[in-house]
Order: C-alpha cells, then sequence, then structure tokens
C-alpha cells in the first residue's frame, strides 16, 4: 500500500460522512487529477511524489462542491468536456436521451441527418450526435453567454467542423432551416418555480438558468421547443425532449396529434423513471 491510497482510503470515509454518493471513485478521481494519471495508475504514485492539493480537491468535494468542477471535465458517453462554473454538468439519464436520438438518426434513409439541439449547454448532446452519426451536420443553440463559451470550447475540441454553434434563443432558432430538420433534441429548464433541488451539487453550482422553467409548472420551455420542433421537422422527422421523472404525462399532452404529432411515447432512463418524450412530425 502506498501513501497516496492510504490517503484515498482516509478521503473515502470523510466523504462517505459527507454524504456524496460515490465516495470512493470521487477519492480516486480527485487523486488521479491532481497527480496527473489514470485511475488505474495511480498505485504507481511514489510516496515523494504526493501532492497535498489532493486534500484542497477532497475538502471542495467534501462540500459537495461537484467533482466535475474540481477536475474541469465531465465524462459524456465517449466524450470527456471541459465543464465549470456557469454551465450545467450533463447527467448519466442524459446520456440516454442522447442514444435514443443517435439510434434513431442511424435507422433513417438519410445521408447526412441534419440535427437541431436546442439548449445546448456544454454542447454535450450536439457533440455525441456528431461523433456516433456519421455525416450528421449539428446545430447547437445556446443563448446564455457562459453556458456559449463551454459550448465553444467543447465544439472547437471535439466537433470535428459538423457542430455549429448559434447564439439565439430556443424559442424562436434557426428559421432558415424550417421544415429541413430530421431530429430536434432538447434538455431544457424544466423545475418549476420555487421547487428545491435535493442534490446539492444542482441545487448551489449548476446555474439557475439551466435548472429552472417559466410558468406555474416550469414547462414553458418544453412548450416552445414543441411550437420550434413543429417548425423546423421536416415530415416524418423526431423530436426528443428530457424532463424530470414525475412530468411525464404533463410533456407528453403537448404534443398531441391535433397539432401534427404522430407516435408519441414516454421513454424511460436506466433507472425506470419517466425521463424523455418522443414524437414523429406528419408524415414521410
Amino acid at each position: 500500500m502506498t501513501f497516496l491510497l492510504d490517503e484515498i482510503a482516509l478521503a473515502t470515509a470523510r466523504l462517505a460522512e459527507a454524504g456524496v454518493p460515490s465516495p470512493r471513485t470521487d477519492a480516486e478521481e480527485i487523486a488521479a487529477f491532481v497527480h496527473g494519471v489514470r485511475r488505474s495508475e495511480l498505485h504507481t504514485v511514489k510516496d515523494a511524489d504526493f501532492d497535498a492539493l489532493f486534500w484542497e480537491g477532497v475538502a471542495r468535494r467534501e462540500a459537495r462542491e461537484p467533482l466535475q468542477h474540481i477536475t474541469g471535465h465531465a465524462y459524456f458517453r465517449y466524450l470527456e468536456l471541459a465543464v465549470g462554473p456557469g454551465v450545467f454538468v450533463p447527467r448519466p439519464e442524459t446520456e440516454v436521451v442522447a442514444g435514443w436520438a443517435i439510434e434513431r438518426l442511424r435507422e433513417m434513409d438519410v445521408a447526412e441527418p441534419l440535427v437541431v439541439d436546442l439548449g445546448t449547454g456544454s454542447g454535450a448532446i450536439a457533440l455525441s450526435i456528431a461523433q456516433e452519426v456519421a455525416l450528421a451536420q449539428v446545430h447547437a443553440v445556446e443563448v446564455d453567454p457562459d453556458a456559449y463559451g463551454w459550448a465553444k470550447r467543447n465544439i472547437a475540441e471535439h466537433g470535428q467542423g459538423r457542430v455549429h454553434l448559434h447564439p439565439e434563443d430556443l424559442a424562436d432558432a434557426l428559421p432558415e432551416l424550417n421544415g429541413k430538420v430530421d431530429l430536434v433534441i432538447s434538455n431544457p429548464p424544466y423545475i418549476p418555480p420555487g421547487a428545491i433541488p435535493r442534490d446539492p451539487e444542482v441545487r448551489d453550482y449548476d446555474p439557475s438558468r439551466a435548472l429552472y422553467g417559466s410558468g406555474a409548472d416550469g414547462l414553458n420551455e418544453v412548450r416552445a421547443v414543441e411550437r420550434t420542433a413543429r417548425r423546423l421537422l421536416r415530415p416524418g422527422g423526431w423530436v426528443a425532449v428530457e424532463h424530470a421523472d414525475e412530468q411525464g404525462q404533463s410533456v407528453y399532452r403537448l404534443f398531441p396529434e391535433d397539432k401534427g404529432w404522430r407516435d408519441a411515447r414516454l421513454r424511460q432512463d436506466l433507472t425506470r423513471r419517466d425521463r424523455f418524450v418522443t414524437a414523429k412530425f406528419g408524415q414521410e
């Protein structure tokens, strides 16, 4: 046992006592970040090379600052994204939404699928689609200046020239693409005003503009996504929009047949909770 591994064990106990959901993983991630190695290489760090900055990172995580703010990156599907204050940290449940979109796009008989990501944040969804769907052209929309800066940075690194960033509001974005888009996807703000997120990492560190929707039910931005998707999609195109687990039925009802939607479905995340709604626009 090396000195660093002993310190990681102590840090794990501290983080567990603080209520951190994955204390061992987080302690190892902080140690790997501080010492410039992979988690699998922590045992190779010599005792003389131990960096006391490890305990500074542990203290920040103990105070429930997001791990991703401490290390400066977040993992999303096959990507490692730069994140920090001012941008929503992408969550595993959103990977399921992106995965559905990627599978749907692969099934389409379209040589170069045209995709719009409304409220891209860090760019996680847009970049995953560009990375995993050959020849897809993705337009990422983000109106918040801070989030836009993070998206710009990530797109410059991972966008392969096929992700195009637009500083526009999701309610009236990209009129030049009306009726041309194959798939619209969004993880908009949807927490009702006055509701308090359970996790301190979300409540105290994620930007409120990315969390709280407007309207009594918090779903006005989802309604805007529905209207924008209806405007952008070609006949036979698809929309996918994320929501809170208790909002499934409310969001489902926002995509009725009398507005041109077909095959609307509630879909679940890996914990079998309602997580997103998908619908097809018009007829092909």
